[in-house]
């Protein structure tokens, strides 16, 4: 999300982000623009000065993030912006956390789209990556997912049509 953020040209502060990625989100945003694709990205943040659940934190929009925070979940209102996509969507796929689902605190934000999704009994619903199963897997909701892998990666190759190791052994076989 702050690799995104960046590419805006937004401040983040002290939030992790992929240095190394920014022109590629810069030509993701611009390419989703061109497309007239709605690309949704975060509109406000959770943030904190230190990376650990019993510190202060508050919300802010993504575009206002202090210099010395972090960014460690998304806010309230990206959650309902979150939200009212997965109600419309026939298709939902999801890698990787939206925030430190490990600290409560900084959970809310992967829970409500996780039980969003598991709402949305309409919808195939597909979660790759190890974090994102574990945290599905740690509020219960698992059962109501259509198909979890631990493979975040390999699913998102698979996607992009890249031939798999182990599947490409087997079709060989």
């Amino acid at each position: 999300m702050y690799t995104f953020l960046k590419a805006k040209g937004y401040n983040i502060g002290k939030s992790l982000l992929e240095e190394d990625k920014i022109d590629l989100a810069k030509n993701i945003i611009e390419k989703a623009k061109s497309k007239n694709v709605n690309l949704l990205l975060p509109v406000d943040t959770v943030v904190a000065k230190e990376f650990k659940n019993d510190t202060e934190f508050f919300s802010t929009d993504t575009d206002k993030i202090p210099d010395e925070y972090m960014g460690l979940d998304i806010g309230e209102k990206t959650v309902e912006l979150f939200i009212e996509a997965i109600k419309k969507s026939k298709t939902i796929i999801w890698n990787g956390p939206l925030g430190v689902f490990e600290m409560d605190n900084f959970a809310k934000g992967t829970n409500a789209i996780a039980k969003a999704m598991a709402d949305n009994q309409d919808a195939i619903s597909v979660i790759g990556g190890g974090d994102s199963a574990a945290a599905v897997e740690k509020i219960g909701l698992a059962d109501k997912i259509t198909h979890i892998s631990t493979g975040g990666g390999a699913s998102l190759e698979f996607l992009e049509g890249k031939i798999l190791p182990g599947i490409e052994a087997v079709d060989n076989k």
